[in-house]
Parts: C-alpha cells; structure tokens; sequence
C-alpha cells in the first residue's frame, strides 16, 4: 500500500509539474524604428526555429512568417483581405476572425494611400512599417483572431508561440496578445510595450510556451480606437509582421481539473483496494493464530 501511495503522489506531483511547466518566456522591444526591435525579434526568430517555405502540410517544427508585403493589390486596400488567404492562397496554417467587419492590407504606393491613408490621409504620419511596405488592420473593431491549422487545410493545429509587430502604441496595458489553449483556455495575456514620444514608432511582443505546441489560438488587441475615417483620437494601432511556430498536430497537457479528476480516482481506487485488502489480512492472521493454538493443543495431548 506505501507503494501505492507513492505512486499516486508522484503521479499527482509530476502531473501538476508538466500543466505547471506552460512556463511563457517573452520578447520584447519598443522604439522609433525598425533598429529598436530588430536584436528582440531575431532572438525571437532563433527561439522558434528555422523558417518554413510558404507551402501546405507541417514541418512539425521551426517557424511560419506573414510580413503582408507579398499580397496581391487584388486583396489590399482598397480592397479587403480574405480571412482564410493565409490558408488557402498562400498556406501558412492561420485563418483570422474579427468581431468587426473584415481585415484590410495597406496599398502599395502608385495603387492607392499608402499605410492606411485610404482610410484616413492622417494615417501615414502615425504609422510605419517594419519590413517595407505594407501592414495589417482589421476593420471595425481593434480585435484580431488568429487560429492555427495545418498549412493549408482545416485540420485544427497547435502552436508553440506567436509574435507580432505593432506601430503607434502610445499606451501602456492596452495593446496585448491573449493566448489560448485546446479547450479554448486562456493562457495568458501579455502586453506591448508602449513608446512615448512623436509618431510613428514601432513595438514587439513575442511569447513563446516552453513545454511544446499548446497554443490554439491568439487574440490581438490593438490600441483601443478603430481604424476609420475621421477617427485620428489615441491609441490607433495596427500591425506589422506575425512570426510564430510550425502549426502542428501536438497531445496536449491536460487541464487542471482533468489532472484532480483523474488523481482523485486513482486515490478512490488505492483506498478501495486498501478496504478490500483488511479483511484478508485479517483472516490470515486468524488462520495463523489457530495454528498457533493447534499445535499448543497437540503438545498437550503428547
């Protein structure tokens, strides 16, 4: 039974260990330019790995990139951008979701404003970008979703971090990356560093979850106003490159309460079997005990 007691300590202590182990480590850096942040995400770059090519199926390790730059005028403004073209025109395992309307690329210049000035012409002297020249919003709402899928297919996959750039962040706590789990659980959410100071200015958070692919989903929050026109109020934020981890297929760490449910069980069973094993011991030592008493008997007669 000690045996057995130790066996259900370890399990519950190497359990929580592995769910506790979803230890984040961040990278960060914030600035006026492109300067300012490059060493923090090239770190971040290392730490994910090497990058993957931009085609369907995982590699099971290294990392993805979007920087926008390679999207078609056909789907930048003024047009919108199609919520599953990293997916399915250019495979790079990420579907995007918004409460808002949709998701815009910036023009390139001679197609229409540049850097948001489609939107608003006051756009271009708050923003810039950090791999020239195009950058991300979506529209009706400051809240971006990314989910993870294997490249170029509907099969939901995991993640073992992801990063982002962001121009114009004037306020501290409000620009941030909420990361969620398998069963939609938040993991945490971080926040991008602010710059004070004249715009435009640039800013990177990357998180990266050191016990393997757990991530199924990211929330970006970007500032707390709307790109729209007219709208030139603080914090206008929007988004530069996405670095994140192969998309793949990964067993995850069960949830805390599915960890006590199981541990609890295995402890019910333990006591169970230490309920059932009295009784037999007992009559062990009975039937020993008459032995015992058998032979003082015989002893007697001889």
């Amino acid at each position: 039974m000690k045996t057995t007691l130790r066996m259900l300590a370890g399990f519950g202590v190497a359990s929580w260990a592995l769910y506790a182990g979803a230890i984040p480590m961040t990278f960060s850096a914030a600035g006026a330019d492109p300067a300012n942040i490059q060493a923090q995400v090239d770190l971040y770059r290392m730490a994910l790995g090497a990058l993957n090519g931009n085609v369907a199926g995982s590699f099971g390790s290294g990392r993805r990139e979007i920087n926008w730059d390679g999207v078609p005028d056909a789907f930048s403004a003024p047009n919108n951008l199609p919520a599953n073209f990293f997916n399915v025109n250019s495979p790079r395992g990420v579907v995007f979701g918004t409460p808002g309307t949709g998701f815009q690329v910036s023009a390139n210049a001679g197609v229409a404003p540049v850097e948001f000035g489609n939107i608003d012409p006051s756009y271009p002297s708050l923003f810039e970008t950090f791999s020239a020249q195009r950058l991300f919003t979506s529209l009706g709402s400051n809240i971006v979703d990314v989910s993870f899928f294997i490249p170029g297919s509907m099969t939901p996959a995991f993640t073992t971090g992801f990063g982002a750039v962001f121009t114009d962040v004037d306020f501290a706590s409000t620009s941030s990356l909420q990361f969620f789990g398998a069963a939609n659980n938040s993991l945490g959410t971080f926040f991008v560093p602010a710059v004070a100071g004249p715009n435009p200015t640039l800013s990177f958070l990357g998180v990266q979850f050191t016990e393997g692919a757990v991530v199924s989903r990211v929330r970006i929050t970007s500032g707390n106003q709307i790109l729209a026109a007219g709208n030139t109020t603080e914090d206008l934020v929007a988004l530069d490159d996405f670095i994140y981890g192969e998309p793949r297929i990964a067993q995850q760490i069960p949830e805390p309460a599915t960890l006590l449910l199981l541990a609890l069980s295995l402890f019910t069973l333990g006591a169970f079997r230490l309920r059932a094993a009295v009784p037999v011991s007992e009559a062990i030592s009975q039937i020993a005990k008459q032995r015992v008493e058998g032979r003082q008997r015989k002893r007697a007669f001889v």
